[in-house]
């Protein structure tokens, strides 16, 4: 199979982490995955040319609107300009694009550049906290939430700013290739295999590895190793060293969720990879990551949307 054609339009004064992202995830070959097909990564602008990008440098791009044309994915990165509309020239493109089924991505303030389009109308969007009232505001009729890392409409998705970008590019893999060819990208990248898009965007600390004084990173490290066993607050707190109260309090500050909905979360993601390639019944996989049949096919409609058994004939399929 030919490679999936993932072109990233980049703009004059664009963040260069977003860029960075994209072809982090869908530029280098990967051929230790074995997998059927990968992506093959272009750079376009309006026109072919240099492009002036945050921090003082520049950027030699090779390929103008005409690659938009041939894209199967096209992912906007940041645009500096979120007060203006692109030219009438991008926005025929990026029509055009979605027409003929192309996937748009958005990351950070290239949501303003697909809302210009009229494409976002009625859709629930991501974007950066600090843009979205400016987006409402320019684009009534989108549906803006500020609180979400990144939000997949099936053929356009869009994040909030620079590392929910990574995670909304791990989430395509993941949706591409399936959980363990994301996870194993991720672990190349060293980064988290796996967000959640509706988790928040406001984390008062980073989550870090468990150290004899991070009681949080403790607990972590505790559960997923235990993740097919019942696990409680307060046996989680014992493990803390803190009380159910204090360690529910810094979890959330910690993680920005509670203890408990971060918990359903992970026994979710260790799920993911079993129903791909085992042949198990559902409630021998619900058990092995410590969930009764019932409560694992409520919780999995709840967080990925569809059933355990759709979701296994889907990827199975890939």
């Amino acid at each position: 199979m030919r490679a999936h054609r993932v072109v990233v339009l980049g703009f004059d004064g664009m963040a260069p982490f977003e860029l960075g992202v994209a072809a982090e995830v869908f530029a280098l070959p990967r051929p230790e995955l074995d997998v059927e097909w990968w992506y093959s990564f272009t750079l376009c602008g309006e026109r072919p040319g240099r492009l002036r990008a945050l921090g003082g440098f520049s950027l030699e791009i090779s390929h103008g609107l005409p690659a938009l044309a041939r894209a199967d994915t096209i992912i906007l990165p940041g645009t500096a300009d979120v007060h203006g509309d692109p030219c009438d020239d991008v926005l025929a493109a990026l029509r055009g694009a979605h027409a003929r089924g192309a996937r748009l991505v958005s990351i950070c303030s290239g949501a303003f550049v697909l809302a210009a389009t009229g494409l976002l109308d009625g859709l629930p969007v991501a974007t950066h906290w600090r843009y979205a009232s400016l987006l409402q505001s320019r684009f009534p009729r989108v549906c803006v939430d500020q609180n979400v890392l990144y939000l997949d409409s099936g053929q356009i998705l869009t994040s909030a700013g620079t590392a929910a970008g990574i995670d909304l590019c791990l989430h395509i893999v993941r949706r591409d290739h399936g959980a363990e060819i994301a996870n194993r990208v991720a672990r190349r990248m060293v980064v988290a295999p796996h967000r959640a898009g509706g988790q928040a965007q406001f984390i008062e600390q980073p989550v870090t590895h468990a150290t004899a004084d991070d009681p949080i990173g403790r607990v972590i490290s505790h559960a997923l190793s235990h993740i097919d066993t019942q696990l409680s607050i307060d046996a989680l707190a014992h493990v803390a060293h803190l009380s159910p109260r204090q360690f529910s309090r810094r979890f959330k500050a910690a993680t920005a969720t509670s203890p408990a909905r971060w918990l359903t979360e992970r026994r979710i993601d260790a799920s993911l990879p079993l129903l791909e390639r085992d042949t198990s019944a559902i409630e021998t996989i619900a058990e092995a990551v410590g969930f009764s049949a019932a409560s694992y096919r409520k919780h999995f409609r709840a967080i990925v949307g569809i059933s355990p058994l759709a979701y296994r004939r889907e990827f199975q399929t890939r």
